[in-house]
């Protein structure tokens, strides 16, 4: 029997009715646990009701969930966070859901507001490629291919493509081009919709195949950086590719079981294979694990998933713009100002409000989920509240 999308909303408001207020009298972090994480999606996520009480604690539970719990240094740090995440329950800054803080690999704030909630995971928008690209990292550390490729034509990779159909330059595109946004693939809107009428083309490496036949011709004057839904999707391609058995099952066995994420959602693609652009879902403390990885350079628990030289690369300045923003393989760079002092800060960012801040100099990992329109205000509160408080 279906359900008309107003009757079910009602319905899962009531199933979540008794969740969604903090209790505070045992001090145990809100939770949703009747809604199955593997429906996990940006609509259904709208349907969470929101927190009566925001989750705000500077004593985190330890979850036995692979995340080592700490505290702050010293009560001015303390008092000062606190008083920042009373200001995100009062919705003095933007719509958060959730704000944690980890010090020396260890986590040490944990709140949750809104929709926030410990046990479900967070839609993830473009923070997606960030993970995208550390599972190709961990297919090079174990063999399926090599830093070397990164500079092959990707195509290479791909045997159900016709490359006697592709456009001028387009089978000279690197893996490497691809995966910091500068393959040069430009598609016309009015190809798109020509392209659309047919989805089942776009099934498998058929995705692909349309990107490169219908693409502008690819000149070198033409890749330049362009942030696009293409190139992510290539790197995605890629992984199936070369990896055993398919991309699906390699993220979760080799990288998600690895991190000891459980709880998750990971949406398919028109082609059959993991979104890469977008559209994953994680907890926010398994956000925090991802940062862990990228900050102890590739090394999760004392084995090495990822090569560090992997991490080098896909977190350098391989691409910056004239605001001095630059991008790596799907992962953020810049510099933020603390009273006159430059911090970096290495992110992966996703539209609406999810964001992993790393301060490596610091040793000082925050994650943010929110739904805001747009990328909100998030990224100027580290050097205004949070890095002076942990700088010597």
């Amino acid at each position: 029997m279906k359900i008309s999308p107003k009757i079910y909303s009602s319905l899962l408001a009531l199933l979540l009715a008794p969740f969604y207020h903090a209790e505070e009298s045992n001090g145990l972090a809100p939770e949703v646990t009747d809604f199955n994480a593997k429906d996990a999606s940006h609509t259904l996520e709208k349907q969470i009701p929101y927190l009566r009480e925001s989750y705000i604690t500077a004593n985190p539970q330890d979850r036995k969930d692979g995340i080592s719990i700490g505290k702050f240094e010293n009560k001015k740090q303390q008092n000062a966070i606190l008083k920042l995440a009373r200001e995100f329950a009062d919705d003095k800054h933007d719509v958060y859901d959730s704000f944690l803080i980890a010090h020396k690999n260890q986590l040490i704030f944990e709140s949750y507001y809104k929709r926030g909630r410990v046990d479900f995971p967070h839609y993830q928008m473009s923070i997606t490629k960030s993970y995208t690209a550390l599972a190709l990292g961990r297919a090079i550390q174990l063999g399926y291919i090599n830093m070397e490729a990164l500079q092959k034509p990707f195509h290479t990779f791909l045997k159900d493509l016709d490359p006697s159909k592709f456009v001028a330059g387009a089978d000279k595109i690197t893996l490497h081009e691809a995966m910091h946004m500068r393959s040069g693939i430009r598609i016309d809107k009015d190809k798109v919709k020509q392209v659309m009428k047919n989805v089942g083309q776009l099934k498998g490496q058929g995705q692909v195949q349309a990107y490169l036949e219908n693409s502008q011709p690819i000149t070198p004057g033409k890749q330049v950086y362009k942030y696009q839904g293409s190139d992510p999707s290539i790197t995605m391609q890629v992984l199936e590719a070369v990896v055993p058995g398919s991309a699906k099952d390699f993220i979760k066995n080799e990288l998600l079981d690895k991190l000891g994420i459980e709880t998750f959602g990971w949406q398919e693609d028109i082609s059959g294979l993991p979104k890469a652009a977008a559209g994953s879902s994680m907890k926010s403390r398994d956000m925090l694990k991802w940062g862990m990885l990228v900050m102890n350079k590739g090394k999760w628990q004392g084995e090495q998933l990822i090569p560090a030289e992997f991490i080098k690369l896909a977190t350098s300045k391989i691409n910056t713009n004239k605001a001095g923003t630059s991008y790596g393989y799907f992962w953020w760079r810049h510099n933020m100002d603390v009273n006159g002092k430059k911090v970096d800060c290495k992110s992966g960012r996703g539209a609406g409000g999810q964001f992993i801040l790393m301060f490596e100099e610091l040793d000082l990992l925050v994650v943010v989920t929110s739904h805001n329109k747009g990328m909100g205000k998030t990224l100027r509160l580290p050097p205004e509240r949070i890095l002076p408080l942990f700088m010597k």
